[in-house]
């Protein structure tokens, strides 16, 4: 899969996707960490990746493009430290992987992630 960590996400966050196979950039790593968010979005809908991210606005961005092809995980967590965002990943990268090629906003969440596939309302797809 491919992955556009936002710049608030611990930069490691994308150096442990890459290790686990996946194509992940961080925005920091290509000098983009004050880009807006909705060009952030449309970057990763450009090159096919899904935005990994705390920032609520992703949701809406999301919401409202229509149908656009792009996921978004939405983390969030009461501790947003590198170890406990990457062991809730695992899990969800597990669970969802058909989700995010497909489309959807994900949030992740102490002991549960929420699947909502874009456009907002759309059938789920079989999952």
């Amino acid at each position: 899969m491919h992955f556009l960590v936002d710049a608030c996400v611990d930069i490691r966050v994308g150096e442990w996707l890459r290790a686990q196979g996946h194509d992940a950039v961080h925005l920091s790593e290509q000098g983009l960490q004050r880009l807006a968010n909705g060009e952030i979005f449309r970057k990763a809908v450009a090159e096919n990746r899904c935005v990994v991210t705390f920032d609520l606005d992703f949701s809406e961005i999301a919401a409202l493009t229509g149908g656009s092809k792009g996921s978004v995980i939405l983390v969030r967590l009461g501790d947003p430290g590198y170890r406990h965002v990457v062991d809730r990943l695992s899990v969800v990268l597990a669970e969802s992987a058909a989700a995010i090629e497909k489309g959807a906003v994900i949030s992740v969440e102490e002991t549960r992630h929420r699947v909502r596939y874009l456009p907002i309302g759309a059938a789920s797809g079989g999952e």
